[in-house]
């Protein structure tokens, strides 16, 4: 038995998954608002609830917003959730009193689909998180890659690829910058561009709703979307090669995403062919707390007490 903990800015779930990757029960909790300590305790104490139904001690994986830095040992790029600036995983594993496995949550998504979900099998994968932010988690020969900085997958905070010319400078960004990707690829950030365009101030379902019924300004945002979005993968492509993208998040669940966008990103891809298959994930939402009770292997064992380091 593992668990696995998806922790959010705005809820924490935590699951009990079994070896073969069903998940036997969860329950979710809303993150305690700019009070580190108590969501730690609170966290801390759903974890043994939920380990107290297998009967036994399990390993414990997480997955987090941000990313625990290389440098500081402390969580990072995480602003709007209360762990930013903590060393979350030392402190998590102190209330446990056993080895926690911690990764930022694009991470998680990423291994759940390459393990034993939509990209099962394959060699690279990269997983893309199309929510609130714009995230991205990469899985080579089922492992995830975390890299130098701790910042591996973050495409969202890249600029947006062969912008055109009404796309410069771009919306400012969260992280200080302008015309980064997350401000038009986030749900959102299509939100914000279509209240821009149009002056509707609606949701990122409900524009994809007005489109597939032929609203002629829904269909125009949804089709520079569609571009952005290939321009995008098109950038990913080029550098990381891979042979699945699954996307994730809620615009994932627009259905048209999955035929238009490998029409589109050939004319970016610095190939001959594209072969890379872009599909829609197995597990949805619960492929974070799915990858994180994945990020240990198995056959692992917990321990009931801190391994020396």
């Amino acid at each position: 038995m593992r668990i696995g903990v998806d922790v959010g800015g705005t809820k924490i779930e935590v699951a009990l998954i079994d070896t073969k990757g069903v998940i036997v029960t969860r329950q979710r909790i809303a993150t305690p608002k700019n009070d580190y300590h108590a969501a730690l305790k609170e966290i801390a104490a759903l974890t043994l609830q939920i380990e107290a139904k297998s009967g036994a001690s399990c390993t414990v994986g997480m997955g987090i917003p941000g990313a625990i830095s290389p440098a500081t040992g402390k969580v990072k790029n995480a602003p709007n959730a209360p762990f930013d600036g903590h060393q979350f995983d030392k402190d998590m594993e102190a209330l446990l009193q056993r080895p926690v496995r911690m990764m930022n949550d694009a991470n998680c998504f990423a291994l759940s689909e390459a393990t034993d979900g939509a990209a099962a099998g394959a060699q690279i994968v990269f997983g893309v998180i199309l929510g609130t932010g714009c995230g991205g988690g990469i899985v080579i020969n089922g492992v995830p890659l975390v890299g130098a900085n701790a910042v591996s997958g973050e495409w969202g905070h890249n600029p947006l690829p062969w912008a055109h010319e009404e796309e410069r400078p771009g919306p400012h960004c969260g992280c200080g910058k302008f015309g980064c990707i997350e401000t038009y690829l986030s749900g959102t950030g299509f939100e914000a561009r279509h209240f821009e365009t149009t002056g509707q101030k609606i949701s990122a379902e409900i524009i994809s709703a007005n489109a597939a019924d032929g609203d002629a300004t829904c269909l125009v945002s949804l089709a520079q979307y569609e571009s952005r979005l290939a321009r995008a993968l098109a950038s990913v492509i080029n550098v990381l090669d891979p042979n699945i993208i699954v996307l994730g998040g809620g615009m994932s669940n627009i259905g048209r995403l999955y035929q238009n966008i490998p029409k589109l990103w050939s004319q970016w891809v610095f190939s001959d062919q594209v072969s890379t298959r872009l599909v829609a994930p197995q597990f949805g939402d619960s492929s974070g707390v799915r990858g994180a009770a994945w990020l240990w292997p198995a056959g692992a064992g917990a321990v009931s007490t801190l391994e020396p380091r």
